[in-house]
C-alpha cells in the first residue's frame, strides 16, 4: 500500500474551493457592470436626500459671526419700495360742509389739497374749527373719523337728554373723568349731551364743582353749544339761553345782579362826582 500524504490533499482541495469563489466574483462584477449601464442609459431618479443637500447654503468654516454677518448683508439685500402716491377714497364731503372732527369739535371746510409728507403726495381736507379758528389738514382716506352735523330730530332728543336727571355713579373721581372724557372725544352728539346733563350743577358751578370737573363740563358745553349753533343757525346767545332752558340754569338771575352792580357802582361814581362839585363852589 502507498502511503497516503496529507500535504497533496489538502493543496487540491483549497485549489479547487479558490477556483469556485474566483468564478463567482467574476461573475458578480459582470452582473454590476451590465446593471450599472442600463441605469445610465434610462436615467437614475434624484433622491430627496440630493435635493435637500443642494438647497442649503454651504457652511462656512469662519467660526466668527462678524464674517457671517457681512455676507448675509452682501447677498441678501432688501429691496427699498418707494412709495409716492398715497391710497386716496371718494370724498364724501365738499367744500363749505360743516364737519365734527370728534378731538377737536365742529369744523368747515374750506379746501382740497394734495401736500407733499415724507416724499409722498397725500390729498388732504383744510377744516377751519369754528371755537378755535384753527386749520386743520386732514387726510382724505381717514375721512370715516369725521361725521356730518346732526339733523334737526337728534337735537331733539339731546335735549330731551339735557331734560333728564343726572346720572351719577359711585365710582372714583378719576375713573368718571376718564369716562366722561372718552365720552366727549367719541364725537357722539348723544354722549355729549349725557355729560353736559351729568355734570350740570346749575347756579353753583363755581361752588359746588371741582376745577377739573368745571373744565369737563365747560368743554362738553361748548361743542354741543356750537352744533346747535349751526345746525338752527341763530346767534349764540339764542342758542346758550336754549341750553339753560333744558338745563334749567337760571342766568338770568346772575346778569341782572351783575348789571345791579355796575347800576350802583356808577351812581356812587355820580354822587362822588357831586360832592367834589359843590367843595369846588365853596
Amino acid at each position: 500500500m502507498s502511503k497516503i500524504n496529507l500535504k497533496s490533499i489538502l493543496k487540491k482541495t483549497f485549489k479547487k474551493r479558490n477556483k469556485v469563489q474566483i468564478k463567482k466574483k467574476a461573475k458578480a462584477k459582470i452582473k454590476k457592470t451590465i446593471s450599472n449601464k442600463i441605469k445610465k442609459k434610462v436615467g437614475r431618479p434624484k433622491s430627496k436626500k440630493t435635493v435637500k443637500n443642494k438647497n442649503k447654503l454651504p457652511v462656512l468654516k469662519n467660526k466668527n459671526p462678524e464674517n457671517l454677518k457681512l455676507t448675509k448683508t452682501q447677498d441678501q439685500k432688501p429691496e427699498i419700495i418707494k412709495i409716492k402716491k398715497q391710497e386716496t377714497e371718494k370724498r364724501q364731503y365738499k367744500v363749505k360742509d360743516y364737519v365734527v372732527y370728534p378731538k377737536d369739535g365742529v369744523g368747515q371746510i374750506t379746501e382740497f389739497k394734495k401736500i407733499v409728507i415724507g416724499g409722498i403726495d397725500v390729498e388732504v381736507y383744510i377744516i377751519k374749527l369754528v371755537r378755535e379758528k384753527v386749520e386743520l389738514k386732514f387726510p382724505i382716506n381717514k375721512q370715516s373719523l369725521l361725521r356730518p352735523l346732526a339733523t334737526i330730530n337728534q337735537l331733539n332728543k339731546c335735549i330731551s337728554i339735557l331734560k333728564g336727571k343726572p346720572k351719577i355713579k359711585r365710582s372714583m373721581w378719576s375713573r368718571r373723568a376718564q369716562e366722561y372724557d372718552a365720552k366727549i372725544t367719541s364725537g357722539k352728539i348723544y354722549e355729549l349731551a349725557e355729560v353736559v346733563r351729568d355734570l350740570n350743577k346749575g347756579d353753583d358751578i363755581m361752588i359746588d364743582q371741582s376745577y377739573s370737573e368745571r373744565q369737563l363740563f365747560e368743554k362738553a358745553y361748548d361743542r354741543i353749544l356750537s352744533e346747535f349753533q349751526i345746525v338752527l343757525n341763530l346767534s349764540l346767545e339764542d342758542t346758550q339761553k336754549k341750553l339753560d332752558k333744558a338745563l334749567k340754569r337760571n342766568l338770568e338771575k346772575s346778569q341782572q345782579n351783575i348789571e345791579k352792580k355796575i347800576e350802583s357802582d356808577s351812581s356812587n361814581d355820580e354822587g362822588a362826582e357831586t360832592l367834589e362839585n359843590s367843595n369846588e363852589e365853596t
